[in-house]
């Protein structure tokens, strides 16, 4: 993430409902952070050479142009309403959105966009252009989805890889901003292979297991409360599969945060699929943290 103070929260807009959630949450999150929020739009009809002013017999204020400034103006006047107050900027900037949004994150201290957007397809949980953003952007990605449970803690999803570090840190971060509790999740299922082709054992300790996958994640977590000394932080070893493990806890959570790549992802992989599972089950906002590139 960068730390400069000058970088934006940035949030991509296209007119649509789901957007207009993500603008109020990244006014809000922009307001915790003491950070500008940038309105951004991806305006592909240029890349398809497509004309963008109004015809010349056409009445004043039409054009493709027209309509995306008026959405961006629509979408910053939304989050002037959310938080009064707040240094609001809006650009509109050519091409594809997701291009577009993975462009703005090295400067960005946060990515927000909504779960689907405008020519989404219905049966899609998870729009294309967020699970794009997640997977190539170098911030921190807020997918605006489900619903926030205030007061409820901030989740975190971790499994001892690096990118899990990355994500409880943003996690602890994003809690104490909130004034939340941070509840920090580890799930596992079986014993863990050591070396390539192991088998799993068929008798195991049960009570040893848990104890073992439970120092996991303390190690994990291992330096947060003394950066974060107001951080009220809970842990919870959880046998299951991860992304159901976090989707059921997630519905009594304000935010779940993911890495972007755990332990034992294939290593092409850019989204992983827990991340991808909770990114598609969650019921609050999703925030993808990966390592940048």
């Amino acid at each position: 993430m960068n730390s400069a103070n000058s970088a934006a929260v940035v949030v991509g807009v296209d007119g649509s409902e789901p957007s207009l959630r993500a603008v109020r949450l990244a006014a809000a999150e922009a307001a915790r952070r003491h950070r500008p929020l940038r309105v951004v739009h991806g305006f592909i009809w240029p890349l398809l050479h497509v004309p963008v002013s109004p015809a010349p017999d056409a009445p004043a204020g039409g054009g493709l142009r027209h309509q995306a400034e008026e959405l961006v103006a629509a979408a910053v006047a939304e989050a002037e309403a959310t938080v009064p107050g707040l240094t609001i900027s809006g650009e509109i900037i050519d091409g594809e959105a997701a291009a577009v949004l993975v462009g703005e994150s090295p400067t960005a201290a946060l990515i927000v966009l909504g779960d689907r957007g405008l020519g989404g397809f219905t049966s899609l949980v998870v729009g294309s252009v967020a699970v794009q953003v997640a997977a190539y952007a170098d911030c921190p990605v807020l997918v605006a989805r489900g619903v926030e449970h205030p007061g409820e803690p901030v989740l975190v999803g971790l499994d001892g890889s690096p990118a899990s570090r990355l994500a409880a840190e943003f996690a602890a971060e994003t809690a104490v901003a909130r004034d939340a509790p941070l509840l920090a999740v580890h799930a596992y299922r079986h014993p863990p292979s050591t070396r390539p082709g192991d088998m799993q054992p068929l008798v195991y300790d049960a009570e040893q297991l848990h104890h073992e996958e439970d120092q996991v994640l303390a190690e994990s977590l291992t330096g947060l409360a003394e950066r974060h000394p107001e951080l009220r932080l809970t842990r919870r070893a959880v046998r299951g599969r991860a992304g159901a493990v976090l989707a059921e806890a997630s519905r009594s959570a304000q935010l779940v945060v993911v890495g972007g790549q755990g332990r034992g992802q294939v290593s092409g992989l850019l989204l992983g699929s827990v991340s991808q599972s909770v990114l598609h089950h969650a019921h609050c906002p999703v925030a993808v943290v990966r390592a940048p590139r």
